[in-house]
């Protein structure tokens, strides 16, 4: 005979160190594995690794329990709503780039299905009006967004939805190979509608990935709310690292927090050679930046040929190939971002 959640529940609560509100969500599959996902703050590996045992060991014990996984996410301190927020959305993480081919778009779409396989409702806005290439890389390309009117006969519009996170894009709004010819109003105006009149819901995370450079939609973006956080996704390539600085430096004017640098194509990693690595755009500059501006560095992400191929089918690399190095980066960075958006939030609470 299989379990109940409240068995489970009071089997977890039996457990010194954990509280009622810490219990996020319990799974049960009918074959027998029980899913746990706690809410914690900050906490050292070594108490994590132990709760994650102690949790196991409470609840294998239970009559019908084949298996149990557990994941811990860390707890978010609900912020306090300003002016101009988005209803329901704790968190706006900007992910910017000082130039394009960087490889922003991959960061953020697999650093978005990261966040939401630690458990953490997320959003996606593809805010690279001219260049939309998240559905894509969402497997969500043919998909379209449904628009309605409320009693006020404002558009209301539902996000896609795929691998845990929801998403809107210019991509959806237009053929395939239309251009958009627009100038700052317009670039504006969808910067708000994708904001204010999208359904997201309740959600922890909404990511955003800007279009390269400094131009319209970053202030935009900026002065339609409050940002918790930037992003600037980089190359080691002196150029890159010249146009990130740039990048840096908005956000700063723009009084906006930097939570970190991401390198990306940190070193290529052939497929033939998994234990080799090659610095094709040079070693360490966004490691040596981020030191010199007293910067985060969140992670060093390689380049490997199943990041590109992943990317063109539609699967992001974190769900393609979760062992590669590039999904262990990703998952890493993802850690490190809700590690310093809970530092800051307390900080400032």
């Amino acid at each position: 005979m299989m379990t109940d959640r409240e068995t489970i529940i009071q089997a977890l609560l039996t457990i010194p160190q954990l509280k009622p509100q810490q219990i996020q969500d319990v799974t049960i599959k009918d074959t027998g594995t029980i899913g746990v996902i706690l809410s914690l703050p900050p906490i050292d590996p070594n108490f994590r690794d132990s709760l994650v045992q102690q949790c196991k060991a409470k609840v294998m014990p239970i009559e019908g329990v084949k298996d149990v996984w557990v994941k811990i996410g860390v707890a978010l301190p609900t912020q306090a709503e300003k002016p101009g927020g988005v209803a329901q959305v704790k968190h706006i993480i900007a992910v910017s780039s000082g130039k394009g081919g960087v490889g922003k778009t991959s960061v953020s779409v697999n650093l978005a299905v990261s966040l939401a396989e630690m458990g953490y409702k997320v959003g996606l806005m593809d805010a690279d009006i001219y260049g939309p290439n998240v559905p894509l890389m969402l497997g969500m390309d043919s998909a379209s967004l449904w628009v309605e009117r409320d009693d006020a006969g404002n558009e209301i519009v539902e996000p896609a939805f795929n691998y845990g996170v929801k998403m809107v894009s210019m991509a959806f709004l237009i053929d395939r190979d239309q251009p958009v010819m627009w100038r700052g109003p317009m670039l504006d105006g969808m910067v708000k509608k994708f904001l204010h009149q999208a359904k997201w819901g309740s959600l922890d995370f909404l990511v955003v990935d800007m279009p390269p450079g400094t131009g319209d939609v970053q202030i935009s973006l900026a002065q339609s709310v409050p940002l918790t956080g930037a992003i600037v996704v980089t190359t080691p390539q002196t150029v890159a690292l010249l146009d990130a600085r740039k990048g840096l430096k908005m956000f700063q004017n723009l009084n906006i927090p930097i939570l970190g640098i991401v390198e990306n194509m940190s070193y290529f990693v052939p497929p033939d050679l998994p234990d080799r690595q090659y610095d094709i755009f040079g070693s360490g500059g966004g490691t040596k930046t981020a030191t010199e501006l007293g910067i985060p560095i969140l992670g060093c992400v390689p380049l490997e040929i199943s990041l590109r191929e992943s990317s063109d089918r539609g699967i992001p690399m974190v769900l393609a190939h979760p062992d590669s190095k590039s999904s262990q980066a990703i998952r890493q960075v993802a850690q490190n971002l809700v590690g310093i958006v809970a530092v800051n939030s307390e900080s400032r609470a």
